[in-house]
């Protein structure tokens, strides 16, 4: 979905929009894949009523959005080797992420991203990512695309400094255990009442205490997010 209006207050990859539907209480919650002034790229999935309203709406159709929500991912930690990791539908904000860590080219990174998927049916964006970078790995749980197995797979012969991922949180914490906590850069999926930390809905226990997913990540240091067997 491509949106036209005003996209200032998106400052960061991971950040995440919050859409209002016609006749549903909830906004519903996408991640940004990619951004410029005036024009804004959102891909989701079908999941529900909701995003099967918006997949029938017809080009030129109003929306109501609240965009440049949530901490995004900081660029600043990237050093000259970042490793880029999307599964399922955690791959569209590690796009931007992508095209934010080349920048103006004044800091010379290769960059290496990896994209997990359930099968070659659903691989997407594998085209647009090799376009940015030449090192991209694509791996299906059935080997029916790119190499079999999980995003881990691939890691233990994958150089970097540090470490982003988005996707599902069993993947996420496998990605932390390989790679390990201390160089890692996690964005989190969860349900989201309100999206900016009003309604305390998206509270999940971290290291020292509690944070909001909405409003304090969804993006968070690797070293300070709790798992349950911890």
């Amino acid at each position: 979905m491509v949106l036209e209006g005003d996209t200032s207050a998106i400052t960061a990859p991971g950040q995440f929009v919050n859409i209002k539907l016609p006749g549903r209480y909830l906004r519903r919650p996408i991640s940004v894949c990619d951004s410029e002034p005036g024009r804004l790229t959102l891909i989701y999935k079908l999941l529900g009523e909701g995003t099967a309203y918006m997949s029938l709406m017809a080009p030129g159709t109003d929306l109501d959005i609240l965009t440049g929500l949530g901490n995004g991912y900081d660029l600043r930690k990237a050093g000259r080797f970042p490793l880029v990791i999307g599964g399922g539908v955690g791959v569209p904000p590690m796009y931007k992420l992508t095209k934010e860590l080349l920048g103006d080219g004044r800091i010379e990174r290769c960059i290496t991203v990896v994209l997990g998927f359930n099968t070659a049916s659903e691989v997407f964006l594998e085209k647009e990512f090799r376009d940015l970078v030449h090192n991209v790995i694509v791996t299906t749980v059935d080997g029916s695309y790119g190499i079999k197995g999980y995003v881990t797979t691939p890691l233990t012969e994958v150089n970097f400094t540090d470490y982003y991922a988005c996707g599902p949180l069993p993947m996420l914490k496998a990605v932390r255990n390989a790679l390990g906590e201390e160089r890692g850069q996690l964005s989190l999926e969860e349900r989201m009442g309100c999206g900016f930390g009003a309604c305390m809905g998206c509270s999940i226990k971290v290291k020292g205490g509690y944070k909001r997913v909405c409003k304090d990540g969804p993006v968070f240091s690797s070293s300070e997010l709790l798992w349950e067997s911890e």
